[in-house]
């Protein structure tokens, strides 16, 4: 495995080669523009929950994302129940439960897989560790996991667009 001086290895999996990985120093655990971007698109749709289907043009301008790249981020959200789409002159997308009932965990989920820090903390065959038993570290990526899953898991789009309107209420105030 070639690896630059300003990389490192932090753990070696001998099952799943495809998935060695190096993290470069000050590197950070960071979501992909896939669950960035979803999530924002979703956050639009939910402020118009209740209005009808909403173009996915109209979702792109107000988030600045690409329509291109967010057409297949909705293809994974429909395919996954999230969002009806409505063709025709009028049509566009919506959501298909209320934002009351759709966690950010989920969207993510949906997006990225699972949210786990660490592979060995996955629960699946494939990711077993070699070390496991004697891995002192895993504890610590269990509890990061458990943290994530708590925190996005507790969140739902309603509440997202309850702290927008707060925020937007706010600034009013101020003025």
């Amino acid at each position: 495995m070639n690896v630059d001086k300003n990389t490192r290895v932090l753990y070696t999996y001998k099952r799943i080669p495809s998935k060695l990985v190096g993290i470069k120093r000050g590197g950070k655990m960071r979501l992909s523009t896939k669950g960035r971007y979803g999530l924002k698109a979703m956050f639009q749709l939910s402020l118009h929950y209740g209005e009808g289907p909403i173009p996915l043009k109209s979702v792109a301008d107000e988030q600045r994302i690409s329509e291109n790249y967010l057409e297949q981020l909705v293809a994974v959200l429909r395919k996954d129940g999230f969002l009806e789409s409505v063709r025709g002159a009028q049509g566009g997308y919506l959501l298909s439960k209320p934002p009351s009932e759709i966690t950010v965990g989920s969207i993510l989920r949906s997006l990225e897989g699972n949210m786990a820090p660490a592979d060995c903390v996955i629960d699946d065959e494939m990711n077993k560790c070699d070390r496991e038993e004697h891995c002192v570290t895993k504890l610590v990526w269990m509890r990061i996991r458990d943290s994530i899953d708590e925190v996005i898991d507790s969140i739902t789009l309603q509440d997202m667009v309850d702290e927008h309107m707060d925020i937007l209420s706010n600034r009013k105030a101020e003025v």
